[in-house]
């Protein structure tokens, strides 16, 4: 491809093609249509992902992502959000999907992932330590264990559950088995979530 197509392209579909899920063909696509546009898109495109990650943190008490200049996530300090529920997410957008029913009006908490040995990532790789302490400094009534319907899921779910213990108070649930087992959270619709939320279950 190297002899065919100018070096500058060919940078850009390489790079498109490290993306999750983009293929050769889709690389090529994506590149090509950036081509036969103004290069005003191109620009935009760019200056989007320089200032990505200057942009960007992870809360410190959540998780969650939130913009370079704030302290804390607005689900966290906003008042009207019940601090003594938290709804225990393996990922960001994970967030965007439950907020999206008007059904949860607690504060959440970002794992960072699930655990998975295959993949090599354990429990400690996973901000569990830091949920457990919450728990604690907040006086958490409720855990919502909000992972996905999978096998990771439900290892981490069952993980969690060990680090709380019995000796704390708090109410344990998980997400009603409406969801599909093997879909992802950020895929469910809004109505399953919802029905999910209302029939969640004590563990």
């Amino acid at each position: 491809m190297a002899e065919l197509l100018p070096p500058a392209l060919t940078k850009l579909i390489e790079a498109l093609g490290n993306l999750p899920g983009v293929g050769p063909r889709t690389a090529e696509r994506y590149a090509y249509y950036l081509v036969r546009r103004e290069p005003a898109k191109a620009e935009q495109l760019a200056s989007a992902l320089t200032g990505l990650h200057s942009g960007i943190q992870y809360c410190p008490k959540t998780f969650a992502l939130i913009s370079s200049d704030e302290d804390v996530s607005p689900l966290y300090s906003d008042p009207r959000r019940d601090k003594k529920t938290i709804a225990v997410v393996a990922e960001p957008l994970d967030i965007i999907s439950l907020e999206k029913t008007n059904e949860f009006h607690g504060t959440y908490h970002v794992l960072g992932g699930l655990v998975s040995p295959i993949d090599g990532i354990g429990p400690e790789q996973l901000h569990i330590r830091e949920l457990v302490g919450r728990i604690d400094e907040d006086t958490v009534e409720e855990i919502i264990l909000a992972t996905n319907a999978s096998v990771e899921g439900e290892s981490t779910a069952l993980y969690i559950q060990q680090q709380i213990g019995p000796d704390r108070t708090v109410k344990v649930t998980r997400l009603a088995r409406g969801l599909p087992i093997g879909v992802d959270l950020e895929y469910a619709d809004q109505i399953t979530l919802s029905r999910a939320l209302e029939g969640r279950q004590t563990l």
